[in-house]
Parts: structure tokens; C-alpha cells; sequence
């Protein structure tokens, strides 16, 4: 004859408490390391982004005799600098533009005169970076790329890269 009762199957009430704990508890570190991995994706995107604006810019110099874009100061390359490129379809930061906030990509080059016609000899194009320890990644006319602390207020290329 089996005596077990109902009640004796199943499990405790602190059987249960720990084990959502530890659900709980592997959910948190899972959402930690996957808003880092998100930071890392958006990073490569814009890297991306600036290399399709740096052959851009190649080919409107090879278009132009060696020239790029004069911007003397620095300007959203999302919005001007894609007009002066002619080009329909400009990379942009979703992160940045459906906040509302800055355009996150931006140019200058050097040259003096009208803005957006060929006349610079050299350019650096930048963007604010989310993850590392630098602030900036930045591609040079001169072909140097890589990660700075400041951000550029010349046309030169930054010396740290």
C-alpha cells in the first residue's frame, strides 16, 4: 500500500525563491554584457560610416584635381558635407538621430573660400565613440586612422594616431 500523500511532491516555497533568484540573477549579467556588446556594435557602424565618407570624399577629389570640400570649420558631414558630395543616401547614427540629439559624424578640411567646393588639400572626419577609453575616432586625408582624446579643431591630422 502506498502511503505518500499529494503534499509531499513538488517543491518548497525556498526551493523556489532560490531558483528565480538565480534566473534573476543570470538576467542582470546577461543585460550587462549585452549593453556592452551594443556600444561595440554601434562603434564598428560608425567606423563603417566614416570609411564610406572618407571614399566618398576620394572620389570627389579624383573628380576634382586632388581636392576635397573646403569646410574651414568643423560641420555635420551627415547634412553638409553629403550635399557637397552629391551624395543621396548619407550614413547617419541612429543612436544620435532618433534622440533628437547631434549629428554624430563631422568634417573639416583646409582651404579658404566658398564652402562645399573643391579647393582643400587635406581633411579630418571624426565621430564621438560610446566604448574604450577615447572619445573620438578619426580618419585623415593622409590615410592615418584611429582613437584620440579630443576632438579635432584643424584640419590637421591629430599626432596620437
Amino acid at each position: 500500500m502506498n502511503t505518500r500523500k499529494n503534499s509531499d511532491f513538488g517543491f518548497t516555497m525556498v526551493e523556489l525563491l532560490v531558483v528565480i533568484s538565480v534566473i534573476g540573477l543570470l538576467a542582470s549579467i546577461a543585460l550587462v554584457s549585452f549593453a556592452g556588446a551594443q556600444k561595440q556594435a554601434r562603434d564598428t557602424q560608425r567606423k563603417s560610416d566614416l570609411k564610406q565618407y572618407q571614399n566618398s570624399l576620394e572620389s570627389f577629389a579624383g573628380a576634382n584635381g586632388g581636392l576635397f570640400p573646403i569646410y574651414s570649420t568643423a560641420t555635420s558631414a551627415s547634412d553638409n558635407l553629403c550635399t557637397a558630395l552629391d551624395l543621396t543616401n548619407c550614413p547617419n547614427d541612429t543612436k544620435y538621430t532618433d534622440e533628437g540629439d547631434w549629428s554624430p559624424y563631422y568634417y573639416i578640411s583646409s582651404g579658404s573660400g566658398s564652402t562645399g567646393i573643391a579647393g582643400a588639400t587635406n581633411y579630418v572626419l571624426w565621430a564621438q565613440i560610446e566604448s574604450g577609453t577615447a572619445e573620438f575616432w578619426v580618419v585623415c586625408s593622409n590615410g592615418k586612422t584611429g582613437a584620440v582624446a579630443t576632438e579635432p579643431t584643424t584640419s590637421t591630422c591629430p599626432g596620437s594616431i
